[in-house]
């Protein structure tokens, strides 16, 4: 679920086309989410492409890590939780995003 490839582009009354506000699922931990510890060369979407072989799907491992705000460089040292059972919160996004 690439969210830049959505149909729901929009455009202003001057023609000027823009994206909506996306809503993101809330991503509850599971047992069989992994567990790893940011090193200085890790990014969010080499990890999505490392664990879902999707680099889009980055924003997954951002919201349940609550990072990514403007950067996609992991904080060095820190935990981060990859969830590994996806399907649900990629169909959750599309629903509250009318995809």
């Amino acid at each position: 679920m690439n969210r830049y490839n959505t149909p729901n582009r929009l455009s202003t009354d001057s023609g000027k086309k823009y994206y909506p506000t996306f809503r993101y699922p809330t991503i509850v931990e599971k047992t069989t989410d992994v567990y790893i510890i940011g090193s200085f060369s890790d990014r969010l979407d080499n990890l999505a492409y490392a664990y879902y072989k999707d680099p889009t799907l980055w924003w997954i491992i951002a919201e349940a890590n609550n990072i990514g705000k403007g950067d996609l460089l992991v904080p060095v040292g820190k935990q981060i939780r990859i969830p590994t059972e996806i399907t649900s919160i990629i169909e959750e996004y599309s629903a509250l995003n009318n995809l």
